[in-house]
């Protein structure tokens, strides 16, 4: 893919919607060669409605899972991905509600398993991040309800998961670069990020008897609604410019890396690791 800026874009609310983004994300896995790596499986990924959930969910479908996919309230982009996930023969459940919410979590569990019958891999997904320049002016009210999100939700979702989860299933995390890198005006989304690469790892641990893999994914710079939902439309027309491969990139070059993991075949012998599909960058860890 050749080097790219975009053009200036905004988005007023978050989530973003990927249905507004100029030029579209590249994110329906259209050049993907499936060979029934998850032939049978169910999965559930959170913020499956757009971004690297959607090439994700999308991707899972054409290797042969059911995919039931969580979002807020993107209901335009939620229903594209559903009707993609249709048209590859698998079913699809979308589900609308916030996973800072326990009792959603437990209810769209519930859900997933009545509608598709059981519950093989989950895909914790969900995120949300907002700019603050001066840290000591970060809104409290900002800081909590990013950790709701982002950690607090994964752990919710996970904690709902985990009575339908047998052995042989896979737990896949989204973290970031950040993580590993940080970023002076998203340390609140930084320090979320950087949490689940711990929660990662112990979960690991403390699943290990039970044959459950669990590991994540840190992305870079990748072009999905976050971005333009996160900062003006001067940073998002240069997004991931600063990679080494001096682009952004495209959700359907990372959701490989969560099909790699979701597979029992392919990735047996990895739990507890974190793939860095980020254009280059070395982070170590």
């Amino acid at each position: 893919m050749a080097d790219q800026t975009f053009p200036p874009q905004a988005q007023a609310h978050q989530p973003g919607r990927e249905a507004e983004m100029q030029p579209r994300p590249a994110s329906a896995m259209e050049t993907w060669q499936p060979s029934g790596k998850l032939a049978g499986k169910v999965a559930l990924v959170t913020g499956g409605d757009s971004g690297i959930g959607r090439a994700v969910a999308i991707g899972f479908a054409k290797e042969g899972a059911d995919v039931a996919i969580l979002y807020l309230d993107e209901t335009e982009d939620a229903q594209d991905t559903r009707r993609r996930i249709e048209a590859e023969g698998r079913r699809c459940l979308a589900v609308a509600g916030d996973i800072g919410d326990p009792g959603f979590c437990q209810q769209a569990v519930k859900r997933a398993v009545e509608r598709l019958g059981r519950l093989d891999i989950l895909v914790n997904n969900a995120a949300e991040q907002h700019v603050c320049e001066d840290f000591a002016e970060i809104p409290v009210e900002q800081v909590e309800r990013t950790f709701r999100t982002n950690i607090l939700g994964m752990m919710w979702m996970t904690k709902a998961a985990l009575p339908h989860l047998l052995e042989g299933s896979a737990i896949i995390n989204t973290t970031s670069i950040t993580a590993y890198k940080g970023n002076p005006t998203l340390i609140d989304y930084a320090s979320t990020k950087g949490a689940i690469v711990a929660f990662t790892r112990s979960l690991s641990a403390a699943l290990e008897k039970r044959k459950i893999r669990v590991n994540g994914v840190a992305p870079g710079p990748i072009w999905t609604p976050l971005i333009p939902a996160s900062f003006d439309a001067d940073r998002t027309a240069q997004h991931g410019s600063g990679a080494p491969m001096e682009r952004a990139g495209q959700p359907d070059e990372v959701a490989p890396s969560y099909i790699f993991l979701a597979s029992a075949a392919d990735s047996s012998y990895m739990s507890g690791q974190v793939l860095h599909p980020n254009g280059g960058s070395v982070v170590n860890g």
